[in-house]
């Protein structure tokens, strides 16, 4: 699982102290005062396990299992199955393309992106995209391109949990696409959920009342 280094924090939500710097190291159980015992160890960055997400000011679009940051710069557009009508992906529409983020169920025991991204890159090649292996912030990436478009995709193991991350770029904009899906992913939230589930679906993706009853409008009035 790779969700970054991790550190204890200076100051708490609920307003915890940090020790001093010149406090003496202690070993096996420390005596610290009630209001500390229970300080916990969060991610120095995301993406963030919804239980140790933190409170922060940063906008993010709740859809469900995955809470995705919309800088006041992009748009979100919603791609529906025009037959059922369900919500097939959420994509936030960036100065560099479009990105589309989205959460999958995994084991417990060991991550699964190093297998998709094999699978991936091997269905990329086939349909005849140029593809490279890289590595970036979580380990493996791809790069590939189709024509005049460019893709890069990052994927991230958490505690029963993959996040994918794709963003589609016209090669003019693709130079900033890899940095640009980093900087949303790394403040997303997952929320996996305790029930089981198979390895490898996703994660129900659901969207906020308001864009629901927009969509809805709007497929009553077509």
């Amino acid at each position: 699982m790779v969700l970054g280094r991790k550190r204890r924090k200076k100051q708490h939500r609920r307003g915890r102290h940090a020790l001093p710097d010149d406090a003496e190291p202690m070993y096996g159980r420390q005596t610290l005062p009630a209001e500390e015992e229970d300080e916990e160890l969060v991610p120095e960055e995301g993406p963030y396990d919804v239980e140790v997400a933190p409170e922060d000011d940063i906008p993010r679009m709740d859809l469900g299992s995955v809470r995705i940051p919309v800088p006041d710069n992009c748009q979100v557009q919603v791609e529906m199955d025009q037959e059922s009508g369900h919500v097939r992906a959420v994509h936030v529409v960036t100065p560099h393309g479009q990105v589309t983020i989205s959460a999958y169920a995994a084991p417990k025991s060991s991550g699964i992106w190093s297998e998709v991204c094999t699978e991936l890159a091997e269905q990329l090649r086939s349909d005849g995209a140029i593809v490279r292996t890289l590595t970036g912030d979580w380990g493996k990436e791809l790069s590939a391109k189709m024509g005049d478009m460019a893709l890069h995709f990052i994927g991230v193991d958490g505690p029963r949990w993959m996040l994918r991350g794709v963003i589609a770029s016209p090669k003019h904009v693709a130079e900033g696409a890899p940095a640009q899906l980093r900087a949303l992913m790394k403040e997303t939230v997952v929320v996996r959920g305790s029930g089981p589930m198979p390895v490898r679906t996703p994660l129900p993706i659901k969207l906020p009342p308001a864009m629901a009853e927009a969509i809805a409008q709007q497929r009553g009035q077509a």
